[in-house]
């Protein structure tokens, strides 16, 4: 096939077997690992610090492969929400953790993940309502020579028909009998083939991976992301995804994304011991030093790496002078960093920030 020629997308369920001997040899290595990491959340008490941090940095990674460049500095600051902060990138940023957050929470309520929630993400993502593409046009192009790659389907009836197709592919399990992890695979293929939107395809996708994972009970937290996988394997990643439509190679692809199962579980597991701990060396240094030491301020030191004195307020419930007495004594003992920004301050959890930062 040309590299130009548009390809007639596939109709789902598929019509052969792409559950290959080596496909399922390589399941079972990934579904322990994602079992473990499930498992191992679960010690956590607080949860949402394992949603805050982790989203965050799938946040600004899943970004990155959409060339939004952020620094942590830049991201942890926007999540201040202080008016002297302009990072356009990092609010973009912000915009994909509210739409991972807005996606776990529908599917927790609904217990299904369909076309409308889909179009819930992708519209706090972009921060619009356009809806499925409607006008043709969209080509996806090589970002160093310009060449088309691919051409996607540009007839909004056919794109409804398709995501109509891929939405019962997603929540009718008698539909397809495949193992999760392949049909989490199929339905990236499928989500970025189709190509719905005008803008944000790639993070919608990614989202819909994580938010399919939890959907099949195989997490319960939004916390196993593979953008950073991705990334390390950028090129191979679109060579996969185009080597389908080129010469319907499924297996490769298949191996790709269960292996970045595999390892991505394996290194969330390594970063949410390493958080747990650092909160429990910093829970008994606090203890033991500060009586004013409460486990809603741990939580708040761990749940936002940048914290400030409305953070403390609001979290503790304390005043204004308390919790900024609180904040200047850690940072004044080294156990935070305090920074000024334009009239106000705000304070790093140095050690926390390192941790998040050196992945």
């Amino acid at each position: 096939m040309g590299k130009n020629r548009t390809w007639d997308i596939n109709r789902l369920p598929l019509d052969i077997d792409v559950e290959s001997k080596l496909v399922l040899k390589s399941l079972p290595r990934a579904h322990a690992a994602l079992a473990e990491l499930k498992g191992i959340a679960s010690t956590i008490p607080n949860q949402n610090i394992l949603i805050n941090t982790l989203g965050l940095q799938e946040a600004k990674d899943s970004s990155a492969i959409e060339n939004i460049i952020t620094t942590h500095d830049d991201l942890y600051k926007s999540e201040l929400n202080l008016k002297s902060v302009k990072s356009l990138e990092a609010k973009e940023v912000q915009n994909y953790i509210s739409a991972l957050k807005r996606g776990f929470f529908l599917i927790k309520q609904k217990e299904l993940l369909t076309n409308s929630v889909i179009l819930e993400v992708q519209q706090t993502i972009e921060k619009n309502r356009a809806g499925f593409r409607k006008l043709p046009g969209t080509a996806l192009k090589n970002s160093v020579s310009g060449e088309t790659i691919y051409t996607p389907p540009q007839d909004i009836a056919e794109i409804e028909t398709l995501m109509s197709q891929l939405e019962k592919f997603i929540n009718d399990s008698e539909y397809s009998d495949y193992d999760p992890l392949v049909k989490m695979a199929i339905i990236h293929f499928q989500f970025e083939s189709i190509h719905p939107f005008y803008d944000g395809n790639g993070r919608t996708g990614r989202i819909i991976n994580i938010l399919y994972l939890i959907l099949n009970d195989l997490l319960e937290l939004p916390i196993l992301y593979l953008s950073s996988y991705i990334i390390r394997n950028k090129s191979k990643y679109y060579k996969l995804l185009q080597q389908i439509r080129e010469t319907n190679n499924w297996e490769s692809w298949l191996l790709f994304m269960i292996k970045g199962v595999e390892e991505t579980s394996k290194e969330t597991i390594e970063l949410i011991l390493a958080i747990k701990n650092l909160m429990l060396s910093t829970k008994h240094l606090l203890r033991d030093k500060y009586k004013f030491y409460s486990q809603d301020l741990l939580n708040n030191l761990f749940n936002h790496p940048y914290t400030k004195i409305e953070f403390v307020v609001a979290d503790l419930g304390v005043s204004r002078i308390t919790a900024a007495n609180y904040l200047n004594k850690l940072a004044a003992d080294g156990i935070l960093v305090k920074k000024k920004i334009g009239t106000g301050n705000y304070y790093i959890n140095n050690n926390l920030f390192e941790l998040l930062t050196k992945r």
